[in-house]
């Protein structure tokens, strides 16, 4: 150890970077304290009652849906990189989920707990492997369109799920349309409760109101008590619906066991969960890292998620993901680092030992008011607006991507826009941008002459950029242009140099077309030039034997050494505008 104490400062940075929770603690003010602990209580009465419905939709015990919120909670509060990021059951794994544990459980609940859990453990393991390997780059495909429609198709989806609870009704409709319809059927055939209105109006004004006029009070905690209140003094136990008793217990740790022959299953399952749930992970942890002005590293958020489905698969858990729905609403309660998920998760956990009928009054139209007003501040208006004044094509790709989240899906529409990104990535490389270039007096360098129409051309020479990699699907486009631009050139071009800096490879297909390309222009007797190509791109083509048919010498560090080489090699007469 050197005096500074450098080396051990460096281990234990690395270690908080493995551990994030270790850093928090080590970093954490005093000023978050109340903060972190009001909205892990707000956080309390949304967790139950979601997880308690998310299971029952994935074919498990109620009660398994409180393990798969606790005990997930507390590992990404440990090993999870976000500050705010709310981990539980998710509606869009519910199905998945049922689909491949209730068939092979055959009606044995106790083995439905088993297969989920060997279900969530499958998860963890695939996610740790993929962010120990790096994969975390894929989320580079989720761009600023993708993140902007992905938020507001989510924020409108959250919105209309939660109508219903708060007019006092049900639904069974799953889908943005669907779930729309019915809520209006519902209306229209008179099924709203006045009292659950009522409720609900008066818990969305609370909210709106405090955290507008009174940010330093707790609103949502708040309306969450003055739900409980307003059924307990107005008797609305028979009218309205509420959370209800709880189950009593604490899950404890068993390694799940399940027949060999439903493992392979298990995985192909796994895998479409794993991705599913990273996907949705990735744009919330992005989206509120960036709201709290935070960088969130892919891999480790991957490995996170990965390390909280193993813990949960370990206590009688199920696989989970990331909510779009708890997420905003700890943030709105005010929440400041991940402690707001420990008392949850300890809240949970008194509950059930405790009091499990301290929330039984909670009204859902309470909770579906907080809810909407916290999925309000996922909507995403300015920076779209701004998106479609200054990028009206990639704007399109957010307008797809909200509709694909709204009416397909989460995972549907993220990935349409993926692809439609992608394609448009392919255009521009299969159709790149080219230039011929001129001298323009005033100007340094050398400037595109259609943008400069004043632009000075060197007889004989053709000055020639193309702002794309070389490979298969554009080299037979760069042949064609080359020789256009010789045909075209007025008199007879001599040599043609490339301005090659934006040319990062020439794969194969490439290599062999520019090995084409050297054949015609030499039948035409001009000289093939390349400026300002990368050392590596040379290399290569010395592999392919190309740079021997170029030759050394006409390889030229920048556009204006290779057009003194050309002028003194032809001796063709040329007044530069701009001499050096």
């Amino acid at each position: 150890m050197t005096v500074d104490g450098q080396p051990r400062r460096e281990r234990r940075g690395r270690l908080a970077g493995w551990v994030p929770g270790l850093g928090v603690v080590a970093t954490y003010r005093r000023s978050w304290l109340g903060r972190d602990l009001a909205a892990g209580l707000v956080l309390t009465a949304f967790l139950v009652p979601v997880g308690m419905g998310y299971a029952e939709a994935s074919g498990l015990p109620a009660s398994t849906g409180l393990y798969a919120t606790m005990v997930p909670l507390l590992a990404y509060a440990i090993f999870g990189p976000s500050r705010i990021l709310v981990l539980g059951p998710d509606s869009s794994l519910a199905p998945m989920i049922a689909v491949t544990v209730v068939p092979l459980a055959h009606g044995d609940p106790d083995q439905t707990v088993a297969l989920a859990g060997m279900l969530a453990l499958f998860v963890g393991l695939l996610l740790v492997g993929a962010g120990l390997a790096r994969l975390g780059y894929l989320t580079d495909l989720l761009s600023l369109p993708i993140r902007y429609g992905y938020l507001n198709g989510i924020a409108l989806t959250v919105i209309v799920s939660q109508l219903p609870k708060v007019f006092g009704f049900s639904t069974d409709a799953d889908g943005l349309v669907p779930q729309a319809v019915a809520f209006v059927e519902g209306v229209v055939d008179g099924q709203t409760v006045g009292a659950a209105l009522a409720v609900g109006a008066v818990s969305m004004a609370i909210v709106i109101v405090g955290r507008r006029y009174v940010p330093g009070v707790p609103a949502v905690l708040v309306a969450v008590i003055v739900g409980i209140a307003a059924v307990a003094v107005f008797d609305l136990g028979g009218v309205v619906d509420v959370v209800g008793p709880l189950p009593e217990g604490l899950p404890s740790f068993a390694v799940p066991s399940v027949d060999v022959a439903d493992l392979a299953t298990l995985a192909a399952a796994a895998l479409s969960i794993a991705l599913v749930a990273f996907a949705d992970t990735s744009v919330l942890s992005r989206t509120f890292a960036a709201r709290l002005g935070d960088d969130v590293d892919p891999n480790r958020e991957m490995i996170a998620l990965g390390l909280a489905n193993a813990a949960g698969g370990l206590f009688q858990g199920f696989p989970i993901s990331s909510s779009a729905s708890r997420t905003p609403v700890a943030e709105s309660a005010g929440a400041r680092t991940q402690l707001t998920g420990v008392v949850g998760a300890v809240a949970i956990a008194l509950l059930l030992v405790f009091v499990p009928g301290l929330l039984r009054n909670l009204p859902q139209a309470t909770l579906g008011a907080i809810v909407i007003v916290a999925a309000t501040s996922l909507v995403e208006v300015r920076g779209v607006r701004r998106l479609w004044r200054i990028r009206p094509a990639e704007s399109w790709l957010s307008l797809v991507c909200f509709l694909g989240v709204a009416l397909l899906g989460v995972i549907p529409g993220i990935f349409l826009a993926i692809a439609l990104a992608l394609a448009q990535f392919v255009r521009r490389a299969w159709i790149p941008h080219d230039a011929v270039l001129g001298r323009v007096a005033g100007l340094k360098g050398y400037h595109d002459i259609t943008r400069h129409p004043e632009g000075l051309q060197i007889p004989g020479l053709v000055l020639y950029r193309w702002d794309a990699p070389l490979f298969f699907a554009n080299a037979a486009r760069f042949r064609e242009r080359v020789l256009r631009q010789v045909r075209h050139a007025d008199p007879p071009a001599r040599w043609v140099v490339v301005a090659a800096e934006p040319i990062t490879d020439v794969d194969a297909t490439a290599a062999r077309t520019l090995a084409d390309l050297l054949g015609d222009l030499e039948a035409r007797d001009v000289r093939f030039v390349f400026a300002e190509l990368k050392g590596g791109v040379w290399d290569q083509l010395k592999v392919d034997g190309l740079a021997e048919r170029i030759g050394e010498r006409y390889r030229f560090p920048t556009i204006g050494t290779a057009v003194h080489a050309y002028v003194a090699e032809t001796d063709t007469p040329w007044v530069d505008p701009n001499p050096d």
